[in-house]
């Protein structure tokens, strides 16, 4: 936050001396002569004394004075309000701008040394008494302590230790959330306290605040797609249940708010570059400075490319983003701008085959290698696809998951009169998304090619007697034990265009009321969202081989002597067209919310809130037609028919919330709440299927948690429970058969009991241990679907199943020393997910498995940093999905010997070395 606040005290206020005394004391006294609220952990009290101030200085040069030799510096979180924090992650503090990692207000390497302690070598400000934005709005700040709900912290410090190489990495050290990020840097996958809901379709991602998109699981359009964590983003803030699903559409289950850095009063910077073995350079920097009369610039960004750890052969992440930001405070509030422009593509990670061996272990079949293959390779990289007007459709699966962002964000705060003051965010956004894969639909055996071929064989060559599998690019024959394996992957080329235009507008009207004693800190807000967006997709089916970068393979017809009579497919396209869409439909979403916070006394506060939303879609989508263009690779093109249909539907909902939290000390507190939210349809439900008939999701999530912290342990439990009502289950299950996708439909309930822990234990001052653990029982109540068997119709009831996907156990543990005295920083962190299954019958177990990986911080100056990363060191084959294509509600690869999986990603390293300024 900018400190203006110094700048307009500075000219008016002379300073009185503060002599030395303990911390807390000092602090008192500094924060009445200043006229500032200033948040400071407990143990400040009796841990730290303050070497006092002089006189005649400003408050600014004064309590820089009062922080110095402490290892704490500070950090603005409102115009009126400071939070003491470590010297290590203040990058905002007011401390020199050339000594970043340096004590505030410090000039000895004494003192430097102290404050470069990632643990926090005097244990003073703990996550615990940070300050809380997220899920909550007034006119006092929070701390985490303070909060009636659960919510976990990253600081910069933290997240810089972890490094995530995509935004859902950047979340898994928080409790309750199943997080995969096996896919690659994109289109990852949260399920949050045992909602079943792939994508980001039980939380809302949002940055600064504000919503990354409005609806953060739109088809084949999750909000981390638009979204690259860079050197920009100071902290994270994670919000689980509790209020979110009040301030926020689409959040029945949480919120995750990436929060930017802030400009400080003096001029400040860094630059980072990075390097991995897989091909991988990136740079970042972030440069922020005051240019005069309070106004303030900052910009930062960066620029990646590398050729992915599972390599196709080609580059597979290339691209960047840059940003650039505004600001000014003024005397009754103040003012940003934001402008960020994202141009940057990502490798989609995908499955391979799979299969257990002798040893009983699952690994990949001969001729990939788990933990570095991938289907995708220089031959399937582009690809002609016919289309049913006779055109070709361009596949280039260099391309990934393309993203071009054009995103601009407003916010104001103004106090406006007997305490009223008003919040206003404005964000626009245009977002082109072209995301290419090559899904490995299904995996057979030759002869069960052959005989699935049968009908096509007889139509074109009813004198064959057979067929072979030739290679595309040679014509040489597929043997029996081709790559060790003998197998055919049917692969999906599949291209999809997603152009997203939106508006979002979140105003609030904020006052403290005073009755007596007890506080209300009220709060009035309306939302709006307008979007509109486009939709096109066109998939063909291939035939390739069963090893690292798969190869085409041609189906030929021959005699009985063997010789070839006429092809099946052309340069390994066996069916163009067997998907194709072609829609468009607009989203207008009005939402009124309230928010009370009650403050009974010192140890009490209760706190409520209510949203009333409404959602109205729109649009059209163009009915499918099949045609015939003569050939056995294009006789069954999905195609456009220039028949329409249209839809216009509203729903609405209102949800509350109300909590309350009970502090027994500074250091120790309870807090209970009870939510009743909802989920409304959205544009996904129609975009291509208009005559869907979608219903509203609601949910219950009570929860009770448990907080203390002392000089030695934070510790944070919750218990919940979720009952999930009308969860959709909507899937397309590949028929090898017919070369065609099929819609499977399905709607259910869930409930989840559940345990939450995580916290820091501090034994020592060169060591800590972060530990985050979740246990929980995640089952579907009432899940029944009707299958044909037979030519009849079969109920298939898994009442009591467990949800797809979710384990019953996680534990995260993360021990870490600090050596040369603070200098070195090194951690190792172990994560355990228990075993899942692939599909709501619980017919395919994904087994537990353990991950190690390893991080290390040098602290070579003040100024220079220097970082190593090892991620799973074991080089652990752990499987985080099955293959959906075969089916989420009865696997399609139930009982197979070899099926598709995606495991984790193999070992990989990279360093970087960071200079701030």
């Amino acid at each position: 936050m900018p400190l203006a606040a110094f700048a307009q005290a500075a000219t008016t206020t002379h300073t009185t001396a503060i002599a030395p005394m303990p911390l807390a004391k000092a602090l008192q006294t500094f924060s009445h002569e200043a006229g500032l609220q200033i948040v400071y952990g407990s143990e400040i009290a009796d841990s730290i004394r303050s070497p006092g101030a002089e006189a005649g200085l400003t408050p600014e040069q004064q309590l820089r004075q009062l922080l110095a030799g402490t290892g704490l510096s500070y950090r603005f979180v409102t115009p009126n309000t400071v939070t003491i924090v470590p010297g290590n992650v203040a990058t905002n503090a007011g401390n020199p701008a050339s000594a970043a990692v340096a004590t505030a207000g410090s000039a000895g390497a004494d003192a430097v040394n102290q404050g470069t302690a990632s643990s926090g070598a005097t244990k003073t400000a703990k996550d615990l008494e940070r300050v809380v934005v997220t899920a909550r709005s007034g006119v006092d700040v929070r701390t985490r302590a303070q909060t009636s709900y659960s919510i976990t912290t990253i600081d910069e410090d933290r997240l810089r230790m972890q490094a995530p190489t995509s935004v859902t990495e950047a979340v898994k050290s928080v409790p309750g959330f199943w997080v995969e990020a096996s896919g690659g840097e994109a289109s990852g996958n949260i399920r949050a306290r045992g909602i079943p809901v792939d994508g980001f379709g039980s939380v809302t991602l949002l940055e600064d605040g504000v919503p990354v998109q409005h609806d953060p699981a739109l088809g084949y359009l999750n909000a981390d797609q638009a979204f690259r964590l860079d050197e920009t983003i100071e902290r994270v803030e994670v919000v689980r249940g509790g209020p979110s699903s009040i301030f926020y559409s689409n959040a029945p289950a949480g919120a995750i708010n990436f929060i930017p850095r802030k400009v400080d009063d003096m001029a400040e910077g860094l630059v980072k570059y990075t390097a991995g073995n897989y091909g991988l350079g990136r740079l970042d920097f972030w440069y922020g400075t005051p240019i005069g009369d309070g106004w303030k610039l900052s910009t930062g960004g960066f620029f990646r490319i590398d050729h992915n750890i599972r390599n196709p052969g080609y580059n597979g992440d290339n691209g960047g983003q840059l940003r650039a930001s505004l600001s000014k405070q003024f005397e009754h509030g103040d003012f940003s701008l934001d402008v960020k422009r994202l141009d940057d593509r990502v490798y989609f990670d995908l499955g391979l085959p799979m299969y257990r061996n002798t040893g009983g272990d699952l690994v990949a079949v001969p001729g990939f290698n788990g933990n570095y293959g991938t289907v995708a390779g220089p031959e399937t990289e582009h690809v002609q696809l016919q289309q049913g007007n006779g055109s070709y459709y361009n596949f280039d699966n260099t391309v990934g998951t393309d993203v071009k962002r054009t995103q601009l964000t407003l916010k104001f705060d103004y106090d406006l009169w007997d305490g009223w003051k008003l919040a206003e965010n404005v964000r626009y956004s245009d977002t082109d998304t072209q995301r290419n894969g090559v899904y490995p639909n299904a995996i057979e055996t030759p002869a069960a090619l052959y005989a699935s071929a049968q009908a096509r064989l007889k139509k074109y060559y009813p004198t064959a007697s057979g067929m072979d599998l030739q290679y595309a690019d040679s014509g040489a024959v597929f043997g029996p034990n081709q790559n060790g394996n003998g197998l055919v992957i049917l692969g999906g080329l599949r291209g999809i265009t997603m152009p997203v235009t939106e508006v979002t507008s979140d105003t609030r009207l904020m006052r403290k009321f005073q009755f007596g004693d007890q506080t209300h800190d009220v709060t009035f807000g309306y939302y709006h969202a307008y979007f509109k967006q486009s939709f096109d997709r066109y998939s063909s089916v291939v035939l390739l081989d069963s090893q690292q970068n798969s190869k085409l393979l041609n189906l030929e017809a021959v005699n009985a002597a063997g010789q070839t009579l006429g092809p099946l497919t052309s340069d390994g396209i066996y069916n163009n067209g067997y998907e194709w869409a072609h829609a468009h439909g607009t989203s207008k979403t009005d939402a009124f919310y309230f928010s009370d916070e009650w403050q009974i006394n010192d140890k009490l506060r209760i706190d409520g809130g209510a949203r009333w939303e409404r959602v109205n879609t729109t649009g059209w989508t163009e009915n499918p037609a099949t045609v015939n263009l003569g050939t056995p690779w294009s006789s069954s093109i999905t195609t456009g028919s220039g028949q329409y249909a249209s839809y216009n539907d509203y729903f609405h909902k209102l949800g509350w919330t109300v909590g309350a939290n009970y502090q027994f000390s500074d250091a120790q507190g309870i807090f209970a709440r009870y939510t009743s939210t909802f989920r409304l349809p959205n544009l996904s439900s129609y975009i291509t299927t208009p005559t869907a008939k979608p219903v509203i999701q609601t949910m219950v999530l009570p929860e009770v948690g448990y907080k203390y912290a002392n000089r030695y342990i934070e510790t944070y439990e919750t218990f919940f429970y979720t009952k999930y009502n009308n969860v959709g289950f909507s899937n397309y299950v590949f028929n090898p058969n017919t070369g065609a996708s099929t819609a499977q439909t399905g709607y259910a309930n869930t409930e989840t009991y559940g345990l939450e822990l995580e916290g820091t234990i501090y034994p020592c001052k060169w060591f800590d241990l972060q530990y985050s653990a979740t246990l929980q029982d995640p089952r579907y109540k009432g899940l029944r679907y009707t299958t044909i068997q037979a030519g009849a119709p079969v109920l298939l009831d898994y009442n009591d199943h467990y949800l797809i996907r979710i384990p019953k156990k996680g534990l995260r543990l993360v021990p870490g020393v600090n050596l040369l005295n603070h200098k070195l920083r090194l951690q190792l962190t172990y994560e355990y997910e228990g075993k899942r299954y692939s599909d709501t019958a619980n017919s395919v177990v994904l087994p537990q498995y353990n991950v190690l990986s390893f991080s290390a911080r040098y602290q070579a100056s003040p100024n220079l940093s220097l970082f190593l990363y090892a991620d799973n060191l074991t080089n652990s084959l752990g499987l985080t999905e099955g293959n959906p294509r075969a089916g989420e509600l009865k696997s399609a690869d139930a009982g197979a010997t070899v099926f598709i999986a995606r495991p984790l990603l193999g070992r990989s390293f990279r360093a970087s070395v960071m200079y701030r300024f």
